[in-house]
């Protein structure tokens, strides 16, 4: 059986850069097993399957070449852009189905933004000390103490002082792995607000090998979490972020997020976060 996928570099900023997420549509005959090989021939950290949906205008399953995940966003934005670039979208008020329930999609111009949860917030005390030693830094970079963020996901959102902290991160991706299995996080997203481009509140990287990805060039969920860590703990209060990621991996691939915050009494009801996506590629994948 011959598989077309469309490779969309989802979260540029500008014009380059960004994130790769395989983009399969009709995906409706396929099997788990099936879409996981399929994922794995692709060898990007996501890759989305589009299928018909009882409950929500499309139903979407993210796998990494490890394992299925509940949430994507790269992949999420990458899949309603390309809907929208092929006139599949007739409204830009859309939503997507996923194994964790139905979140609203909204399309405008060239932008798609996601929904997310309202957060919540874990300490992680008592593995401070191992937090650092993953990242290789030492309790004076950091801004304050790390906390589990989720906003449909686990994040651990590290802060530190300066972009040259962040630069010189050395995670020891097997503590990483180690810990996001311990509490069962999608991985670590390490943030300063000492950006590479004016306008923005943070610079990120994120660091997921327990799901296959040592580092991600933009991650849409984490941005998030991020956004209300920067609104509740480091009390920034504003309702839109801009959030770039990239900058710091080798080779760089700058993104951009932009994160809206929904707030009633200064409480965080609802979290949006979006971006821009392209065609870089097509991917002819064969399977059993």
């Amino acid at each position: 059986m011959n598989i077309n996928v469309a490779v969309m570099n989802s979260f540029i900023d500008g014009t380059t850069g960004g994130n790769p997420a395989g983009v399969v549509l009709n995906a409706d005959t396929l099997n788990t097993a099936q879409k996981l090989s399929i994922a794995q021939q692709v060898g990007l950290s996501e890759t989305a399957f589009v299928s018909a949906s009882s409950s929500a205008d499309f139903k979407l399953d993210f796998f990494t070449p490890e394992k299925q995940i509940a949430h994507c966003g790269h992949a999420t934005i990458a899949t309603f852009s390309y809907l929208s670039q092929l006139n599949l979208i007739t409204h830009p008020k859309t939503s997507k189905e996923t194994i964790e329930g139905n979140r609203e999609i909204e399309i405008k111009g060239d932008f798609a933004y996601m929904e997310q949860l309202a957060p919540s917030y874990q300490d992680v005390d008592l593995d401070s000390e191992h937090v650092l030693k993953a990242l290789g830094i030492t309790q004076n970079q950091l801004l304050k103490a790390p906390m589990i963020a989720n906003t449909g996901n686990n994040f651990l959102i590290v802060g530190v002082k300066s972009k040259g902290d962040l630069s010189a991160i050395k995670p020891n991706q097997t503590f990483i792995a180690n810990l996001s299995k311990k509490y069962n996080l999608i991985g670590f997203y390490v943030f300063t607000t000492e950006t590479n481009q004016g306008n923005r509140d943070a610079s990120s990287r994120m660091f997921a090998p327990f799901y296959g990805i040592d580092e991600e060039s933009a991650t849409g969920m984490a941005a998030g979490p991020l956004a209300c860590y920067l609104y509740d703990h480091m009390e920034i209060h504003k309702d839109i972020f801009v959030i770039e990621q990239g900058y710091a991996m080798q080779p760089a691939s700058p993104s951009c997020i932009e994160v809206l915050l929904t707030l009633k009494k200064n409480r965080i009801t609802k979290v949006t976060a979006g971006g821009t996506a392209t065609v870089s590629k097509m991917l002819n994948i064969e399977i059993d």
